[in-house]
């Protein structure tokens, strides 16, 4: 067991990799198959090394050879192996075997599992440091249906035997706290960084699923990822299971708007559906591989403070009904979320803004941690195939209407601003609705909160009736609130 010190004081008992097998080998009631590929048998090798592995391993195998692999668990359609199709694959063809070959009348309190990886490790060329799909599936009781847990990673390192390593203690990470955290998902989920270096591993994608983990929201859990600085950015779909981003993003042409959707308004929804209209007008943009992406930022998320989850769900609630896919980031500059888009597309892209929201792009105070300042965070984010598409703004003052021809930057961003709006990277979107643009989310969330009446006409057709319903932001019906006073 690992103790982990901060200065003085002890802070957490970590058990070490050989504690963990041990302990889990000495369970006779956890038994089950390893099935690796593409990265070594090192997980399976863990167990294997810490003594009374016969009582837990019922098979280990590794069908590196592809015809081998296709024989087994049958062919994928796009011929990728290192995918989330493959991996379920695997957990269904071996659990189905420990089934089929392992009497349940003769071991009726046997926990049965299987563990499966499918990873492509660093190439000799170092360009791509690798990346893979790890899960178990497994019972936490022998009557119960399974339970499953899937996790993306990205290796940091550029040795191909250490990221083998680190592939092997992660593996016994998730099997031992699918048998002794389940029931605390938020720490299994720390768990899978003990005794690894965080900055060695990435894991950008986690979903639960089974009977114990009925009440586990995988969105919250993707906050988690973030809150943990696991990694960068999570998404997750309109049914609310996590999305990997790669997957999505792969050479796809991206609409992205960002916002605090706390709640998300009609101002919101009329920016989005104007850009959109805008965008696949575009040329080299296809309607077909175009995604579009709501996008919260952490900062946003923690503006009020601590980040309070509940009010995470309300808005990831909203955005989900409205058949949306949501992107959390740790992007709080536009730059670095085109950085990120530009990863794994080189299609054009978009952002969808307010005028505030341009105003504060070019502010120099956003790049002063760079030493190339503004001009190498524009670099960054113009020179892409980008083209910013700009919802007018209402002067609260004047009532004057802002747009990219009248908007006030700070007088040295003046020329800067000229060059890139004559360019052709900032475009308005002239198509809008003059009588929404006094409409603000912090005013809407204002009149919930107080229980004053009209906030409704101002949010996208059913939110507010969802809002009620669910009792989101902290929503309290008069009546009710009547009925408690009476």
């Amino acid at each position: 067991m690992t103790i982990v010190l901060k200065g003085d004081k002890e802070i957490e008992h970590i058990p070490s990799t050989k504690s963990k097998t041990l302990r889990i080998n000495l369970n006779e009631d956890i038994y089950g198959t390893f099935a690796e590929i593409g990265a070594g048998q090192e997980t399976v090798r863990n167990f294997f090394r810490a003594g009374g592995a016969s009582g837990t391993i019922a098979k280990a195998m590794s069908a590196y050879d592809k015809d081998f692999s296709d024989a087994i668990y049958g062919l994928e359609e796009d011929g990728r192996y290192v995918t989330q199709s493959r991996l379920k694959k695997m957990l269904d063809h071996e659990i189905r075997l420990v089934e089929d070959r392992i009497s349940r009348r003769k071991h009726p309190n046997k926990l049965f599992f299987t563990y499966a990886n499918t990873v492509a490790t660093i190439d000799f060329t170092k360009k791509y440091k690798g990346h893979g799909w790890v899960g178990i599936r497994f019972q936490a009781d022998p009557k119960e249906n399974y339970n499953e847990i899937i996790i993306h990673i990205r290796f940091h390192l550029t040795d191909a035997r250490m990221q083998q390593e680190t592939l092997g203690i992660l593996g016994v990470n998730l099997i031992y706290g699918a048998f002794y955290m389940h029931d605390q998902p938020k720490k299994l989920l720390k768990s899978l960084y003990d005794n690894i270096d965080q900055d060695t591993l990435e894991i950008d994608m986690i979903n639960f699923s089974g009977p114990r983990f009925l009440q586990v929201d995988n969105r919250l859990m993707s906050l988690q990822l973030l809150k943990n600085e696991m990694t960068e950015a999570v998404m997750f779909g309109p049914d609310g299971n996590n999305i990997l981003p790669a997957a999505l993003l792969y050479k796809k042409n991206l609409l992205a708007l960002r916002g605090s959707f706390r709640p998300v308004t009609k101002v919101n929804m009329t920016m989005y559906k104007r850009a959109y209209e805008m965008f696949i007008q575009e040329n080299r943009v296809d309607r077909k591989k175009t995604e579009v992406i709501f996008e919260i930022t952490l900062s946003n998320l923690r503006a009020e403070g601590e980040i309070d989850e509940q009010d995470f769900m309300d808005r990831a609630e909203l955005l989900c009904s409205l058949g949306q896919t949501v992107m959390i980031s740790n992007f709080q500059e536009y730059y670095r979320l085109v950085e990120y888009f530009s990863r794994y597309t080189k299609c054009r892209m978009g952002l969808s803004m307010g005028v505030s929201n341009l105003i504060d792009v070019f502010d120099e105070k956003y790049y002063r941690h760079l030493s190339g300042g503004i001009l190498e965070a524009f670099g960054k984010l113009f020179f892409k195939d980008l083209r910013v598409y700009l919802y007018p703004m209402k002067d609260p003052k004047t009532g004057e209407i802002m747009t990219s021809d009248n908007l006030r930057v700070h007088p040295r961003m003046k020329e800067l601003y000229k060059f890139f709006k004559f360019n052709g990277k900032v475009v308005d979107i002239t198509e809008f609705d003059p009588d929404t643009l006094d409409i603000y989310s912090k005013e809407v969330l204002r009149m919930i909160a107080e229980g004053r009446e009209g906030w409704e006409n101002m949010l996208p057709e059913g939110v507010a009736q969802l809002i009620k319903e669910k009792k989101l932001f902290g929503y309290v019906s008069s009546r009710k609130t009547e009925d408690v006073n009476h």
